[in-house]
């Protein structure tokens, strides 16, 4: 089961975001999760994943788009966490790398995702950068599980996280020769503890780093996986496959 556990194929990012779907299916990813970070990429995700069987929905506002959030906003997302293919609470978290100027609403608001998340016995996708401390004493607070997307941090860490419940989402940055800590992390950790995900259009894998990313080069993450950890292809795309649809319940 090759599962793109993270990617924002969104009309905000691409000219036809349904033509991306449709190749990436016919191209053989059997899943593809769809994350809003703000409430029109929400609703946005909802309705792609409504249109197609192997689409899925995660809703949330995200640490970079706060600056809109309201009780209005945060109703909407209440509501739309209910709907039938919303399958995670995010992409929700905190991040410290752009700044720490808004450091208080982040958590404001990382905090209301989270009760979302806990009211509907959903799972949480979650945006941590230069800010693992707070998010690792905010998800043991709510006893959240998930995915850690788009992984980071130490090996130290990132064992502390599995303890809490969550998978590593490894996607692209995986394949580039000076990713030295993230290989460490995948070839130390369980296979059983990651996700792979593209964060589509974002940090595509090499050898299309800079260019627009796609769900398809899911199985360049797999294939660098596998290289690193020595495991077949097959049963990295299966663990980590069974994985995933274990945590969403796919």
């Amino acid at each position: 089961m090759l599962i793109d556990s993270h990617c924002h194929v969104l009309k905000s990012e691409y000219e036809n975001p349904e033509v991306v779907i449709k190749k990436a299916l016919a191209s053989g990813v059997n899943k593809i999760i769809i994350n809003g970070y703000d409430l029109q990429s929400s609703f946005e995700a909802v309705n792609l994943a409504n249109k197609y069987e192997n689409v899925y929905a995660c809703v949330g506002i995200g640490p970079q788009n706060i600056s809109d959030f309201n009780d209005d906003v945060y109703q909407k997302i209440k509501i739309l966490a209910s709907r039938r293919k919303v399958v995670a609470i995010g992409e929700i978290g905190l991040d410290y790398y752009w700044t720490k100027e808004n450091k208080d609403s982040q958590i404001l608001v990382f905090k209301k995702m989270l009760g979302i998340a806990k009211e509907n016995n959903l799972p949480v996708i979650v945006h941590c950068r230069k800010a693992f401390l707070d998010t690792y004493n905010l998800l043991k607070e709510y006893n959240s599980s998930g995915i850690i997307h788009c992984y980071s941090g130490s090996l130290e860490m990132a064992s502390e996280f599995i303890k809490l419940g969550f998978l590593l989402g490894i996607g692209g940055i995986v394949t580039f020769k000076n990713a030295k800590e993230i290989k460490e992390v995948v070839r130390e950790v369980n296979i059983s503890n990651l996700s792979l995900e593209t964060d589509s259009p974002y940090l595509s894998p090499e050898p299309f780093r800079g260019k627009v990313n796609v769900p398809d080069n899911v199985i360049l993450v797999a294939k660098e996986i596998s290289k690193i950890k020595g495991l077949s292809l097959q049963e990295v795309i299966s663990e980590t496959g069974k994985a995933v649809c274990g945590k969403f319940d796919l």
